[in-house]
Protein backbone atom coordinates (compact mmCIF):
# COMPACT_ATOMS: atom_id res chain seq x y z
CA UNK A 1 0.00 0.00 0.00
CA UNK A 2 1.17 3.36 -1.04
CA UNK A 3 1.25 5.72 1.97
CA UNK A 4 -0.02 8.46 1.17
CA UNK A 5 1.90 12.13 0.98
CA UNK A 6 1.48 14.26 4.27
CA UNK A 7 1.06 17.60 3.13
CA UNK A 8 3.01 21.15 3.83
CA UNK A 9 2.04 22.47 6.91
CA UNK A 10 2.12 26.34 7.29
CA UNK A 11 1.47 28.08 10.36
CA UNK A 12 -0.26 31.65 9.73
CA UNK A 13 0.30 34.18 12.45
CA UNK A 14 -1.75 37.47 13.29
CA UNK A 15 -4.51 35.03 11.03
CA UNK A 16 -7.36 37.73 12.31
CA UNK A 17 -5.44 40.66 10.93
CA UNK A 18 -6.14 42.73 7.20
CA UNK A 19 -3.56 40.08 5.60
CA UNK A 20 -4.22 36.55 7.33
CA UNK A 21 -7.61 37.02 6.51
CA UNK A 22 -6.60 37.40 2.86
CA UNK A 23 -4.14 34.41 3.14
CA UNK A 24 -7.26 32.55 4.38
CA UNK A 25 -9.65 33.09 1.48
CA UNK A 26 -6.47 31.87 -0.56
CA UNK A 27 -6.44 28.95 1.84
CA UNK A 28 -10.07 27.85 0.91
CA UNK A 29 -9.54 26.92 -2.42
CA UNK A 30 -5.95 26.06 -1.94
CA UNK A 31 -5.86 21.93 -0.68
CA UNK A 32 -2.04 21.21 -1.30
CA UNK A 33 -1.06 22.28 2.17
CA UNK A 34 -2.27 21.91 5.51
CA UNK A 35 -2.95 25.65 6.84
CA UNK A 36 -2.65 26.25 10.92
CA UNK A 37 -4.12 29.89 11.16
CA UNK A 38 -3.11 31.55 14.95
CA UNK A 39 -3.70 35.03 16.27
CA UNK A 40 -2.87 35.87 19.93
CA UNK A 41 -5.94 32.89 21.10
CA UNK A 42 -4.03 30.28 19.73
CA UNK A 43 -0.45 31.60 19.56
CA UNK A 44 0.61 34.54 21.88
CA UNK A 45 3.49 35.86 20.47
CA UNK A 46 3.48 37.74 23.53
CA UNK A 47 4.64 34.90 25.92
CA UNK A 48 8.30 34.97 24.89
CA UNK A 49 8.95 32.19 27.50
CA UNK A 50 6.60 29.72 26.08
CA UNK A 51 6.59 30.87 22.18
CA UNK A 52 9.57 28.72 20.78
CA UNK A 53 7.38 25.28 22.78
CA UNK A 54 3.77 26.45 20.92
CA UNK A 55 5.83 26.89 17.62
CA UNK A 56 7.46 23.28 17.80
CA UNK A 57 4.14 21.69 18.99
CA UNK A 58 2.46 23.34 15.42
CA UNK A 59 5.90 22.30 13.87
CA UNK A 60 5.08 23.94 10.46
CA UNK A 61 7.49 23.82 7.07
CA UNK A 62 6.64 27.39 6.53
CA UNK A 63 6.12 30.25 9.08
CA UNK A 64 4.25 33.16 7.62
CA UNK A 65 4.49 36.11 10.16
CA UNK A 66 1.59 38.67 9.64
CA UNK A 67 1.17 39.53 13.81
CA UNK A 68 2.96 42.74 14.80
CA UNK A 69 2.19 45.58 16.84
CA UNK A 70 0.88 48.17 14.21
CA UNK A 71 -0.82 50.90 16.01
CA UNK A 72 1.20 53.32 14.94
CA UNK A 73 0.31 56.12 17.69
CA UNK A 74 0.02 53.68 20.38
CA UNK A 75 3.59 51.94 20.04
CA UNK A 76 5.01 55.66 20.97
CA UNK A 77 3.64 54.63 24.29
CA UNK A 78 3.69 50.91 24.51
CA UNK A 79 6.93 50.43 23.78
CA UNK A 80 7.95 47.45 25.28
CA UNK A 81 4.69 45.81 23.67
CA UNK A 82 5.58 46.93 20.79
CA UNK A 83 9.22 45.36 20.97
CA UNK A 84 7.46 42.14 21.69
CA UNK A 85 6.03 41.66 18.99
CA UNK A 86 7.97 43.53 16.25
CA UNK A 87 10.93 42.25 17.53
CA UNK A 88 11.51 40.02 20.38
CA UNK A 89 9.09 37.51 19.26
CA UNK A 90 10.30 37.24 15.67
CA UNK A 91 13.74 36.50 16.82
CA UNK A 92 12.91 33.01 18.85
CA UNK A 93 10.65 32.42 15.59
CA UNK A 94 13.42 32.83 13.20
CA UNK A 95 16.22 30.68 15.22
CA UNK A 96 13.30 28.51 15.52
CA UNK A 97 12.86 28.08 11.71
CA UNK A 98 16.03 27.57 11.43
CA UNK A 99 17.17 25.54 13.61
CA UNK A 100 14.45 23.16 11.78
CA UNK A 101 14.74 23.72 8.42
CA UNK A 102 10.93 25.35 8.22
CA UNK A 103 11.13 28.68 5.87
CA UNK A 104 9.99 31.79 7.16
CA UNK A 105 8.74 34.90 5.69
CA UNK A 106 8.36 38.03 7.58
CA UNK A 107 6.44 41.06 6.95
CA UNK A 108 7.78 44.51 7.50
CA UNK A 109 7.09 48.07 6.78
CA UNK A 110 8.36 51.17 5.14
CA UNK A 111 8.17 53.07 8.21
CA UNK A 112 11.54 51.62 8.66
CA UNK A 113 12.14 54.34 6.25
CA UNK A 114 13.00 58.32 7.63
CA UNK A 115 11.01 59.43 4.03
CA UNK A 116 13.75 61.75 3.21
CA UNK A 117 14.15 60.22 -0.28
CA UNK A 118 13.06 61.99 -3.17
CA UNK A 119 13.26 58.44 -5.37
CA UNK A 120 11.62 55.23 -4.92
CA UNK A 121 13.24 53.20 -2.23
CA UNK A 122 14.89 50.11 -3.15
CA UNK A 123 15.64 47.30 -0.63
CA UNK A 124 19.11 48.40 -0.23
CA UNK A 125 18.00 52.18 0.31
CA UNK A 126 19.36 53.59 4.17
CA UNK A 127 16.92 52.66 7.06
CA UNK A 128 16.48 55.38 10.42
CA UNK A 129 13.00 54.76 11.78
CA UNK A 130 11.57 57.82 12.86
CA UNK A 131 9.27 56.69 15.11
CA UNK A 132 8.89 53.93 17.74
CA UNK A 133 6.53 51.33 15.49
CA UNK A 134 9.43 51.64 12.74
CA UNK A 135 12.34 51.41 15.03
CA UNK A 136 11.14 48.40 16.64
CA UNK A 137 10.09 47.04 13.15
CA UNK A 138 13.67 47.17 11.97
CA UNK A 139 14.89 45.67 14.75
CA UNK A 140 12.75 42.78 14.00
CA UNK A 141 13.90 42.06 10.36
CA UNK A 142 17.32 42.65 12.06
CA UNK A 143 17.08 39.76 14.76
CA UNK A 144 15.41 37.40 11.74
CA UNK A 145 18.01 37.67 9.37
CA UNK A 146 20.69 37.21 12.23
CA UNK A 147 18.97 34.21 13.48
CA UNK A 148 18.04 32.99 9.98
CA UNK A 149 19.82 34.14 7.04
CA UNK A 150 17.28 32.31 4.82
CA UNK A 151 14.53 34.13 5.76
CA UNK A 152 12.51 36.51 3.26
CA UNK A 153 11.07 39.43 4.75
CA UNK A 154 8.12 41.37 2.21
CA UNK A 155 8.33 45.50 3.58
CA UNK A 156 5.08 46.75 2.30
CA UNK A 157 3.25 50.28 2.99
CA UNK A 158 -0.40 51.76 3.32
CA UNK A 159 -2.35 48.41 3.66
CA UNK A 160 -5.88 47.45 3.43
CA UNK A 161 -8.87 45.23 3.14
CA UNK A 162 -12.31 44.37 3.16
CA UNK A 163 -11.28 43.07 6.42
CA UNK A 164 -10.76 44.84 9.42
CA UNK A 165 -9.84 48.49 9.94
CA UNK A 166 -8.55 50.44 7.40
CA UNK A 167 -8.16 54.16 5.69
CA UNK A 168 -10.29 52.80 2.94
CA UNK A 169 -13.20 51.94 5.21
CA UNK A 170 -12.68 55.20 7.11
CA UNK A 171 -12.91 57.82 4.15
CA UNK A 172 -15.61 55.37 2.65
CA UNK A 173 -17.69 55.73 6.12
CA UNK A 174 -16.62 59.81 6.27
CA UNK A 175 -17.27 60.45 2.65
CA UNK A 176 -20.95 59.37 3.66
CA UNK A 177 -21.68 61.10 6.86
CA UNK A 178 -19.93 64.22 5.91
CA UNK A 179 -20.28 67.16 3.43
CA UNK A 180 -16.34 68.19 3.26
CA UNK A 181 -13.00 66.77 5.06
CA UNK A 182 -9.53 67.33 4.90
CA UNK A 183 -6.75 64.37 4.30
CA UNK A 184 -3.06 64.84 4.61
CA UNK A 185 -1.29 65.68 1.21
CA UNK A 186 2.21 65.61 1.57
CA UNK A 187 3.32 62.28 2.60
CA UNK A 188 3.88 60.44 -0.39
CA UNK A 189 3.80 56.34 -1.10
CA UNK A 190 1.66 53.92 -2.19
CA UNK A 191 -0.96 51.72 -0.85
CA UNK A 192 -1.40 47.85 -0.63
CA UNK A 193 -4.41 45.80 -1.03
CA UNK A 194 -3.73 42.64 0.91
CA UNK A 195 -5.56 40.48 -1.41
CA UNK A 196 -2.60 41.14 -3.83
CA UNK A 197 0.22 41.07 -1.10
CA UNK A 198 -1.29 38.06 0.02
CA UNK A 199 -1.15 36.62 -3.94
CA UNK A 200 2.23 37.85 -3.90
CA UNK A 201 2.96 35.31 -0.98
CA UNK A 202 1.45 32.40 -2.44
CA UNK A 203 3.65 33.02 -5.33
CA UNK A 204 6.93 33.36 -3.61
CA UNK A 205 6.07 30.24 -1.60
CA UNK A 206 5.56 28.04 -4.66
CA UNK A 207 8.72 29.21 -7.01
CA UNK A 208 11.02 26.82 -7.83
CA UNK A 209 13.76 28.88 -6.18
CA UNK A 210 13.35 30.26 -2.83
CA UNK A 211 15.78 33.25 -2.68
CA UNK A 212 16.07 34.49 0.77
CA UNK A 213 16.45 38.72 1.59
CA UNK A 214 14.13 42.02 1.99
CA UNK A 215 11.40 42.64 -0.99
CA UNK A 216 9.38 45.20 -1.49
CA UNK A 217 5.63 45.05 -2.46
CA UNK A 218 3.01 47.38 -2.45
CA UNK A 219 0.93 48.06 -5.37
CA UNK A 220 1.71 50.94 -8.42
CA UNK A 221 1.39 54.23 -8.05
CA UNK A 222 3.23 57.70 -6.44
CA UNK A 223 0.34 59.36 -4.44
CA UNK A 224 -0.42 61.25 -0.84
CA UNK A 225 -2.87 60.20 1.01
CA UNK A 226 -5.17 62.83 -0.25
CA UNK A 227 -4.83 62.07 -4.00
CA UNK A 228 -5.56 58.09 -2.62
CA UNK A 229 -9.42 59.88 -0.78
CA UNK A 230 -10.20 61.46 -4.00
CA UNK A 231 -9.53 57.98 -5.73
CA UNK A 232 -12.03 56.46 -2.82
CA UNK A 233 -15.21 59.15 -3.41
CA UNK A 234 -13.99 58.58 -7.30
CA UNK A 235 -14.95 54.92 -7.11
CA UNK A 236 -17.89 55.27 -4.48
CA UNK A 237 -19.17 58.26 -6.39
CA UNK A 238 -19.42 59.80 -2.26
CA UNK A 239 -21.04 63.71 -2.49
CA UNK A 240 -18.41 64.91 -0.39
CA UNK A 241 -16.10 68.09 -0.47
CA UNK A 242 -12.23 66.25 -0.42
CA UNK A 243 -9.49 69.23 0.72
CA UNK A 244 -5.56 68.61 0.99
CA UNK A 245 -3.81 69.86 4.37
CA UNK A 246 -0.28 69.35 5.62
CA UNK A 247 0.63 67.01 8.04
CA UNK A 248 1.72 69.71 10.32
CA UNK A 249 -2.03 70.74 10.53
CA UNK A 250 -2.74 66.94 12.09
CA UNK A 251 -0.47 66.46 14.35
CA UNK A 252 -0.10 62.45 15.61
CA UNK A 253 1.41 61.08 18.56
CA UNK A 254 4.41 59.14 15.98
CA UNK A 255 5.78 61.25 13.31
CA UNK A 256 5.32 59.93 9.59
CA UNK A 257 7.53 59.37 6.94
CA UNK A 258 7.00 61.81 4.28
CA UNK A 259 7.77 59.83 1.08
CA UNK A 260 7.91 55.98 1.42
CA UNK A 261 7.52 54.69 -2.04
CA UNK A 262 8.86 51.55 -2.40
CA UNK A 263 10.61 49.82 -5.57
CA UNK A 264 9.31 46.90 -6.63
CA UNK A 265 11.45 45.57 -9.47
CA UNK A 266 13.57 43.31 -7.05
CA UNK A 267 10.25 41.00 -6.01
CA UNK A 268 9.04 41.42 -10.02
CA UNK A 269 12.61 40.13 -11.31
CA UNK A 270 13.31 37.30 -8.45
CA UNK A 271 9.98 35.74 -8.35
CA UNK A 272 7.75 36.88 -11.08
CA UNK A 273 5.35 38.64 -8.93
CA UNK A 274 2.29 40.79 -10.40
CA UNK A 275 2.29 44.18 -9.24
CA UNK A 276 -1.05 45.84 -10.00
CA UNK A 277 -1.81 49.54 -10.31
CA UNK A 278 -3.98 50.97 -7.05
CA UNK A 279 -6.60 52.22 -8.58
CA UNK A 280 -7.48 48.78 -10.24
CA UNK A 281 -6.69 47.14 -6.78
CA UNK A 282 -8.82 50.08 -5.22
CA UNK A 283 -12.09 48.84 -7.46
CA UNK A 284 -11.65 45.34 -6.51
CA UNK A 285 -11.73 46.17 -3.07
CA UNK A 286 -15.16 48.61 -2.87
CA UNK A 287 -16.51 46.66 -5.18
CA UNK A 288 -16.18 43.74 -2.06
CA UNK A 289 -17.04 46.22 0.30
CA UNK A 290 -20.81 47.03 -1.20
CA UNK A 291 -21.22 43.32 -1.76
CA UNK A 292 -20.81 42.79 2.17
CA UNK A 293 -22.63 45.92 3.28
CA UNK A 294 -25.51 44.90 0.64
Amino acid sequence: MIKSRKLKKILITGANGQLGSEIREIAISTTQYEWDFTDYQELDLCDLNHLEKKVAEINPQIIINCAAHTAVDKAETEVELSDVLNHQSIAIMAKWSNANDCKLIHISTDYVFDGNSAIALTETAQTNPINVYGVTKLAGEKACLEQNPNAIIIRTSWVYSSFGNNFVKTMSRLMQERDSLNVVNDQVGSPTYAADLAKAIMTIMEHKNWQSGIYNFSNEGEISWYDFALAIQEIGGFDCEVGGIPASNYPTPAKRPAYSLLDKSKIKNSFGVAVPEYKESLRKCMDLLRIKTN
